[in-house]
């Protein structure tokens, strides 16, 4: 059994509040979209661009909500602790809670994302990701991940190497070295999302072939395919070191890209990349395109 807070803040305030958290106790504490509208992998090393969270913190099962009030009050603006909500879960509820609605899930024709306790998708021919869902760092189930992992599934892999920049849980840069990719490289700021990369390399079996770097070390140059899941202020300020990092004739797909911004994506892009095509889910889209020739 254990006992959950649960805090809706601003987004802006979520840093502080999980630290606060933590001061008094906190097993854990997890980061939820107030209005279920999650970004799943924004720039490197930034928070998503939820407007409020709900900050959820885990505590024993012996801590008194009394003493925990009294312990925030002086840290916590008084609204936030006026609308603090308390929940007992046990074991069970707590590890399967947020594995709930989750099931296997197929990006293009053959690849499959599957969590844990689900049996294999029966499909002959099916390449298989291990992960679980996780709304810190991409599991598959927003629409510019899935874009993403669509278009990976969709190019014939001999070997070719993958950069992915933004890399959040590595959902990416896995995937495309379970199709084919010889080798790739992660790149993220956030230490939690490169301790979260790694985990989900050695569950996948692919450790040997992926580069997991802090995006300090800058991007490296000249990978074969591209891969940015970031979203478009980033993407239009990182645009001459993204194209740097494309050989000439490699491709690349961008997004965390809403619908309305394409026009302004594909102005800055078109200046490395042609034959821009955009893929659609919902207000989200994905740009796809070939480096140009030098």
């Amino acid at each position: 059994m254990w006992l959950e807070i649960h805090l809706q803040i601003p987004s802006t305030q979520a840093e502080a509040v999980e630290a606060v958290l933590e001061r008094v106790g906190a097993l854990s504490v997890t980061l939820l979209d107030a209005y279920d509208d999650p970004v799943l992998e924004p720039a490197p090393g930034t928070r998503p661009l939820w407007p409020h969270v709900i900050a959820v913190g885990l505590f024993a099962a012996e801590t008194d909500p009394l003493d925990l009030l009294i312990a925030l009050e002086p840290a916590l603006p008084p609204e936030v602790m006026a609308a603090a909500r308390f929940a007992r879960v046990d074991d069970r509820d707590w590890t399967r809670a947020w594995m709930d609605g989750y099931r296997p899930m197929r990006f293009g024709r053959r690849l499959w994302v599957v969590p844990s306790g689900h049996p294999d998708p029966d499909q002959a021919d099916a390449v298989l990701l291990r992960l679980d869902p996780g709304l810190a760092f991409g599991s598959g189930t927003h629409p510019t991940t899935a874009l993403c992992l669509s278009w990976l599934d969709g190019l014939d892999w001999n070997g070719e190497s993958l950069l992915d920049f933004g890399a959040g849980s590595g959902i990416l840069a896995i995937a495309g070295l379970k199709l084919g990719a010889g080798s790739a490289v992660a790149i993220d700021n956030d230490p939690q999302a490169l301790v979260a990369c790694a985990d989900n390399a050695r569950r996948n079996g692919v450790v040997e072939h992926l580069q997991i770097l802090d995006s300090a070390a800058g991007v490296p140059p000249c990978c074969d395919r591209l891969v940015a899941n970031i979203l478009l202020s980033p993407l239009l300020s990182l645009a001459p070191q993204l194209a740097a990092a494309v050989r000439p004739d490699g491709e690349a797909v961008f997004s965390g890209l809403l619908a309305e911004q394409e026009g302004e994506f594909c102005r800055r892009y078109t200046e490395w990349f042609d034959d821009l095509r955009v893929e659609h889910s919902g207000d989200w889209i994905a740009v796809r395109g070939r480096r140009r020739s030098a």
